[in-house]
Order: C-alpha cells, then structure tokens, then sequence
C-alpha cells in the first residue's frame, strides 16, 4: 500500500519545494518524491506543514536523563567533569532493570518529541548493582532496546566495552556495573546481536570500546577486529578531557588520536565521540581515515569539556554528527548552532562555519543533524529519497519561534530558531509515532519516570541528611 503525504513544503537536496509529495510503502521505506503527483487512494494533506527528514542522534546515554538538575552544585558534584561523575554513579548504581526501561523511555520520548527519529545508545550498563552480571548478561541491553520499541524510535545501540578505570588506578566502586573482560564484552555482544538477528526492525547494533582509558590496547584490537569482522559500526569517547589525554600520553607515549593512528585503529566506520582536545597533526588523521567526529555540544559545555574546532575538522573533510549524551538538553538543532556559536564566542566573528566548500551555514548544520548522523550509524535515513527509510518528521510553518518564514529562508530560520514545540508529526519507518506533538504513552511514560525520579533522589536526600 502507498501513502501519500502532501505537505505545503518538503525538503529535497537543500532546500524546501513546494508542489512535492512524499511517498512511502507498506515496508516503511520512501517509495517517491513526486512532482504534481497525482491522489493515492491513501492521502494525507498536510496543510501549513513542512517535511523534514528525522534527526540522527549519535550518542546518547539514556539513564543519564535522570541526572538533569541534580549536579549543577559544586557542593554535589564538584567543580569538574571528573567530579560530576559522582553524581551519574549514584543513578548508575541505583537503578533496576524496570527503572533502566523507564529512564530510557523518558529519554526517547523527548527525544521523538524534538524531531528525532534514530537513536544510537553507548550503552555502558550491564551488571547488577553488586558488579555480579544478570543470569542474562543483555538483560540491561534489552531494557534499553525495549524502551525503544515501545515509544517508536529507531535505535542502534553501541554496546559499550568498559574494562578498567584507568592507567594505573585501582577499581572505582562506581563503575562496578559496567565491567566486563574483553572476551566476555566480545560474546556477550555477539549473543545479543544473534538475539534479533531474526527481528531486526528498527534495532541494529555496533561496538563501543567506551575510552583509551577503559580499554586497555591490547584488548581494544581484539575488540575492533571483532567488530570490523562483524561489520559493525566502531565509535569511541577521545579526547574529552585534558586529563584523558595526558594519562594516554604517559601509558603509550600518544595522545589518543595519535595512538590510534599508530596502531591503524582508525577508518571510515570509526567514529570518534567528542574529539575537542585534538592537534591539527590529528586533525589530518582523522580525515586521512575518512572519520567520522560526534559533538555534543550542549553536553560538553555543560560539562565544561570545551569547543571543538569544528572549522578546522571541516576544512579537512571531517563529517561531524551530534549527540545528546548526558541528555543536559535533548534539542538536536540546538545542538547544530551551537557548533558555530561557540566558535563565534572564540573567534568573536559571527558564522564561522558558512562557506566552506561552498555550502551554506544552514545546509552544514543541517547535515550535522541528519545524514552524517545516519553515516556514522550506518543506517539508511537522514534523508528523503527513494529507498531510504520512512523516517520523517513535520513542523508547523505557523509556530511563532519560525513564522513569517517563506520556502527561500525556512531551513536557516528553523536551524537558527526552530522551538522543538513546533514539532508536530514523527514518522518512524512510515508508522506514526508522534501526533500533533503528542505521543499515545506519553502520559504513562512521564508518571512513570516521575516515580523512579522521586525513589532515585529522595533516596540520595535522606542519605546526605543521615551522614
């Protein structure tokens, strides 16, 4: 069955068009772009409404969701990224497998809500709170990938290999639920991927070894030869922090970047999370292996991480994709400004990124948040053309934070202005998940995530009262 979607624009190859309908089939791929086309027996109209394509969310930490707000103290959480961490174990080490599902849920919601329709989860959670694993070592994963099907979005998600703390440094009690050895990271991923193998509607998978500080080299080969056996796609946090980079350097005599340049770890199914401390040397390295780079801006600034030199990384050819990570603020296109924001604020010059390699502002920021997204994920989406997957969202051309907009100057005003309010309508592999901004379980998921809220930190409450 064909259905046919007529909006007053729809965007193709950069820009808006009006006259255009889009076409999608009963496998939940885009069948068409039609021109003037003629009514399907299946038609929905779509006044004073735009398509776009779905958002691509590279990286995301869903649990994290539940520590919005409760480490903007240096009293709590100190004054660092190191120190924050303490506040993300206390969830991390809280939380049981309903609660994983619930967190994770909350986290899509929202994410569906602002526009995005493919998730790609570092997932990092997998013993019990004793550190011992779950008579299913997935069973988090599956919470995960669970709570994902259960709100609609697509989801990819990165299970992540955490083996050690760091150089050097003894076991930290909060990370007692993300070890594993390298050899059972690598079967317990393989069990997991051979789980839905026969399922694979909307869940696929990659491999995660989590940091140069939690992967110790020898098992990160033995890690990236699995996955790239596998054909699976490789990402990795480097060089977030300037600590991370000088403990690499007094292990390996490298700085992260650098390392994996050296040991031919990096290619194009590579992509490396955060990459802000990184030299021009690396830069070109990067670049000379066709990576990808994953920002999170709102995160890092959040964190204090710092900027990333995103005119340098795409004067060389680097496809730079977005994250959410900490879940800090879930607003993909924010996410896209605030790549050229912060340089605006280091440079004290105004649209840094525009024009390179010819193509607009809008347009790079754009394909920040869509097909570089969808590169880096390996997924077909991001897009809207024939064969790609139905994923599609709708804006409202009327929402006050973009009105007044024409065809000529839609994509930089909603890049540049967009609320995620005027959001309206998601499509995820052609099935509605999201009507008139409002999802059918929203009321359930929220009431729920408001409950396991309340026990996580009331909990955390009574216990600083008690000490």
């Amino acid at each position: 069955m064909i259905t046919q979607y007529n909006p007053d624009l729809l965007f193709q190859s950069g820009a808006f068009l009006s006259g255009h309908a889009l076409c999608t089939n009963s496998s939940g791929r885009i069948e068409a772009i039609e021109t003037s086309p003629p009514s399907q027996p299946h038609t929905v109209n779509l006044p004073g409404k735009a398509i776009l394509p779905g958002f691509v969310n590279v990286h995301s930490h869903s649990f994290q969701r539940l520590i919005r707000g409760q480490s903007e103290s240096r009293v709590t959480s100190g004054k660092d990224f190191w120190s924050w961490r303490g506040t993300m174990y206390h969830a991390a080490a809280s939380l049981t497998p309903e609660d994983v599902y619930d967190a994770a849920r909350m986290a899509f919601l929202e994410m569906l809500q602002s526009g995005t329709t493919t998730v790609g989860e570092f997932h990092y959670l997998h013993n019990a709170p004793d550190g011992k694993p779950y008579a299913d070592p997935n069973l988090l994963g599956k919470q995960v990938i669970a709570a994902a099907r259960s709100v609609g979005i697509r989801i990819v998600l990165l299970r992540t290999a955490y083996l050690r703390s760091g150089y050097q440094l003894p076991p930290d009690p909060g990370q007692t639920r993300f070890f594993e050895t390298a050899a059972d990271f690598c079967r317990n991923a393989d069990d997991l991927i051979q789980a839905f193998r026969h399922d694979p509607e909307g869940v696929s998978f990659g491999i995660a070894p989590h940091s140069i500080r939690a992967v110790p080299l020898d098992a990160l080969h033995r890690i990236a030869h699995w996955a790239r056996e596998s054909s699976l796609p490789l990402h990795m946090h480097v060089a977030e922090q300037v600590a991370e980079n000088q403990a690499c350097l007094r292990e390996y005599g490298h700085t992260p970047i650098a390392l994996l340049h050296r040991e031919k770890l990096l290619g194009p199914d590579f992509t490396a999370v955060h990459a802000i401390h990184i030299s021009p040397a690396e830069i070109a390295m990067l670049a000379e292996a066709h990576s990808t780079i994953c920002s999170c801006p709102t995160t890092e600034r959040n964190l204090g991480d710092g900027i990333l030199a995103a005119d340098s990384a795409m004067r060389a050819g680097i496809p730079i994709a977005l994250g959410s990570d900490s879940q800090a603020q879930i607003d993909p296109l924010e996410d896209a400004r605030q790549l050229d924001y912060h340089l605006r604020l280091t440079h004290q010059q105004r649209a840094i990124l525009d024009q390179i390699d010819h193509q607009s502002l809008s347009a790079r920021l754009f394909d920040c948040a869509t097909i570089n997204g969808a590169r880096a994920l390996r997924c077909n989406t991001g897009k809207l053309e024939p064969h790609a997957c139905a994923d599609f969202i709708t804006i409202d051309r009327n929402h006050p934070s973009i009105a007044g907009n024409s065809a000529q100057d839609l994509l930089p005003m909603l890049t540049f202005g967009l609320h995620r309010s005027a959001v309206r309508d998601v499509f995820v592999a052609g099935k509605q998940v999201l009507h008139d901004g409002h999802h059918p379980l929203e009321e359930e998921i929220i009431s729920r995530y408001r409950s396991l809220h309340r026990k996580l930190w009331s909990s955390r409450r009574a216990h600083e009262t008690a000490q």
